[in-house]
């Protein structure tokens, strides 16, 4: 395994993911490709009602780039070569693309599930790359979830 994709965005399952992911990178001495992926519009808050709310393209800024911070000085301590990339779209496609045109061994994903019935269930995001993907991808489970909300009554 030589290359190994990375995706985040903030939350407490992908920073999980993007430590799993870093570890096994440095186990397999791979190189790590960390992505987030934006929004290709900011939708801007609106008062009128009945009204569609104007939207802007989204440019990055510092919020989308603080997501490396982490994770790169996470990499830095575990030894391992990282590389950050900024996308826009929608996120499960932009995280097959890219991890396609570098030629990624896997994709390590987080996944959101909350409560009793979605705990079962993978994230959207998750679930679209795990859909679109023709490599294999790992979907880290985050282990903030408490284990007796996945059981049914």
């Amino acid at each position: 395994m030589n290359k190994i994709l990375i995706a985040t965005d903030g939350s407490e399952s992908a920073h999980e993911a993007v430590e799993f992911g870093l570890d096994l990178a440095a186990e397999q001495n791979a190189k790590a490709f960390i992505v987030h992926v934006a929004p290709l519009v900011d939708v801007m808050p609106c008062a009128n009602f009945g009204y569609v709310a104007p939207t802007l393209p989204h440019e990055f800024d510092e919020h989308d780039r603080e997501l490396f911070q982490e994770a790169v000085e996470l990499a830095a301590e575990k030894g391992v070569e990282v590389k950050t990339t900024l996308l826009k779209g929608r996120p499960a496609d932009e995280i097959v693309a890219f991890a396609d045109s570098i030629a990624a061994d896997l994709i390590v994903v987080g996944s959101r599930g909350h409560g009793a019935i979605t705990s079962a269930l993978i994230g959207s995001v998750s679930r679209g790359v795990l859909n679109e993907s023709r490599l294999p991808v790992l979907i880290v489970r985050g282990t903030h979830v408490p284990a007796e909300a996945g059981v049914l009554a």
